[in-house]
Order: C-alpha cells, then structure tokens, then sequence
C-alpha cells in the first residue's frame, strides 16, 4: 500500500465507520516510533510525521549539538552539524532535526504498526458506539431479539447488542428471535468489550415516551404528561394536562377511534392504558384517577398526604379493582395513600367484612385493615 492508497483507505474508514483520520494517522504514527526503536535502540528522540493530504512519511532524529558525542542516537558533534547544514550556525546545546527516514521498516515493524492501528480502530470503533448509544440514554429505540441468554434476553441494537434482564420483562409476553420490539434504555456503561446496554420493557418512562412519539400534540408542549403509574404487562395509568383550552388532552391521547392510544397498546402486547385529565385540586385528581370507578366524596389530608375515598356500594369492588389494582395504580398516580369505602360501610351499618377492604399507601403498597 503506498501513501495515496493510505489516506483513501483512512477517509474510508472514517466515512464507514465514524472513526476520524486524524486520530488513525497519529495512531500510525506512534506505532511507527515504536518500530523506529528497534532500528534505534530507542524511541525518545525519534519523530514522526504523516502528511494529512498525501500520505508521506518522514522520521526525524532530534539530536543535541555537542562537543564531543557520547551518545550517538541523542547527541551530534558540533562540527557534524556545521558540515551538514553550513547555513543554520548552530552552537553547543541546540538540537538538530536530521531526517532518518528508513526505506523499509522491515516486515516486523509494519507487522507491529498494523497490530497497533488495528487495536486503535477497535478502541475507536467501540467509543463510537458508546458515544452512540449514551445519547440515547433514557430513551426509547427499535431492536430485534436475538436469543435468550439464560432468563434474560438478547436485543440488537444494530451496532451494538442490549441486555433486557428478566426484571424489565413484561410478564405477559414471550420473547421469539427476530422479533422486533421498542425497548427503554435504561443504561449505557463502558466496558473493555464495548458499551454494555441495558433495556427495559417494564419500566414506566417507555409508556411516556411511546405517546411522546405518536402524540404531535406531547411533541410540541401543548399537551404534557404530568404522572404515569404501571403495572407492567397489565395496565396503566397515565394523567396529562393541556395548555390549550382548545384541546383536550385525553382526546389528543386516544386519536381519532383510539388510533393513537391503540397503536401503543398493540406495541406493548394488549396492555390496558386509561387516561385521565390532571388536576391540581387533590380531590378531582384522585377522583380522576379512581376512573372507571364512580367516587362520591374525596377527603384529603394534604399534611399527611392521605385520602379518604367514599364510593357507591355496587362500585367499591370496581374501585378497588382486581387483586386492589386500580387502586394501587391510582394512589401512585396521585402520591396520595388512598382508603376507599363504601357508602354503606361509611353510614355507619355494620356490613359483612370483605377481605380486600383497606388502603392503598402513596407507593402502591396494600396496607390492610385489622
């Protein structure tokens, strides 16, 4: 390969894989004093320079000017200098740069030179992709499943391949090779093989930034999505909030006959999804965030943040929901421990004691009644 052949193959390089030419020619060019040490005996004084435009290399020496030389590799006599470049005028203690460039490095030296810039490249290729994939850090991308690797699953990414652990797993859904799937990146470490990345299914930011993608309205600010409370693989909660009076916010959610809000459901495997309007009045937002349930009186505590919830007797198992879900996502919508109860239990009557009767505290966690 000569020098032309050599910055063609660099710009390439650089065009394919983002690795920028400058950083292989200084590469190449350290790797080409390493070689000069073994035709020196050392490296220290040797420099190397490769043209940027046409490829050229030059090895220069850097020599002190001495009296009388001890060390030929680092050191030239005065007289030596004054005979070879009779127009500088140098003196005792300047350095001269004399050009040692060799006709051939030889096969070792051009084998050490190619090991180390093929090292670079790899080094480069995988700061690329760190760099790549840490811009998309907490947020959402396409991948494709590769293979299960024990109970966790293999993604790739394209130019690199993600780890979804069991725990970011939704629960409802198996996992097939080739099949393509939206996954949040959680996190991207840096590691001697390359960037680790780790993704999730479960968490609930995907579900924000899914209707970021597919609502215009999320996109341009005048709608936000104020909280979102997941119970991964089942159902969802999510409350948003309009800046416009002329827009709703759930509608522009839902889409046209539910277009918006279903393709999101069928990315995420049939999971339920209930929007509800934000409100800044605790009472209304709970009561907003009980729905479907119907709520006759909300009671808050903002000190303490509690609620007390009174629903309609024949809604009290709707409201709680199954296994306590809708409450549960509901007291993590609104940060609120929540206690619902009957209009019956509440007037005082004395009615058979259900089993899922008590509250759901502001973290989701079911605190039971005695």
């Amino acid at each position: 390969m000569d020098a032309k052949e050599l910055i063609e193959a660099l710009n390439l390089l650089e065009k394919e894989k983002g690795i920028s030419k400058d950083i292989l020619l200084e590469a190449i060019e350290n790797s080409l004093i390493a070689a000069c040490k073994n035709n020196y005996g050392k490296a220290d004084n040797i420099k190397v320079n490769i043209d940027r435009k046409t490829g050229e290399v030059v090895v220069w020496a850097e020599k002190r000017v001495v009296e009388e030389v001890e060390d030929e590799v680092e050191e030239i006599s005065l007289a030596e200098a004054t005979i070879k470049f009779p127009a500088e005028k140098y003196e005792i203690g300047d350095t001269v740069n004399i050009e040692v460039t060799p006709k051939n490095f030889g096969r070792i030296a051009a084998q050490k030179a190619k090991q180390v810039v093929v090292q670079k490249i790899r080094e480069e290729e995988r700061k690329a992709i760190y760099n790549q994939y840490s811009e998309k850090q907490r947020e959402v991308v396409t991948g494709v499943v590769q293979r299960y690797i024990g109970n966790n699953v293999s993604v790739n990414l394209g130019k690199c391949e993600a780890i979804l652990m069991e725990g970011e797993q939704l629960r409802t859904e198996t996992y097939r090779p080739n099949d393509r799937i939206k996954v949040y990146v959680m996190e991207v470490k840096e590691t001697t093989k390359g960037p680790r990345v780790t993704v999730s299914r479960s968490h609930p930011e995907l579900v924000k930034r899914l209707f970021e993608e597919e609502v215009t309205e999320i996109r341009d600010g005048v709608v936000e999505i104020k909280a979102v409370s997941r119970d991964a693989g089942f159902r969802t909660k999510m409350a948003v909030k309009s800046y416009d009076a002329n827009v709703d916010p759930v509608g522009a959610c839902v889409g046209v006959n539910g277009a918006r809000v279903n393709a999101i459901v069928n990315e995420l495997g049939g999971e339920k999804i209930d929007i509800i309007t934000w409100s800044d009045v605790p009472e209304v937002l709970i009561e907003n965030a009980l729905s479907p349930a119907k709520v006759v009186s909300v009671t808050v505590n903002e000190e303490e943040r509690t609620a007390q919830v009174i629903v309609p007797d024949y809604q009290l198992s709707l409201a709680i929901g199954r296994e306590g879900q809708n409450a549960r996502l509901a007291a993590k919508l609104t940060g609120y421990k929540i206690d619902i109860k009957s209009e019956l239990a509440q007037g005082g009557a004395k009615p058979k004691k259900k089993a899922n009767e008590g509250y759901y505290d502001d973290m989701g966690n079911w605190m039971g009644e005695d």
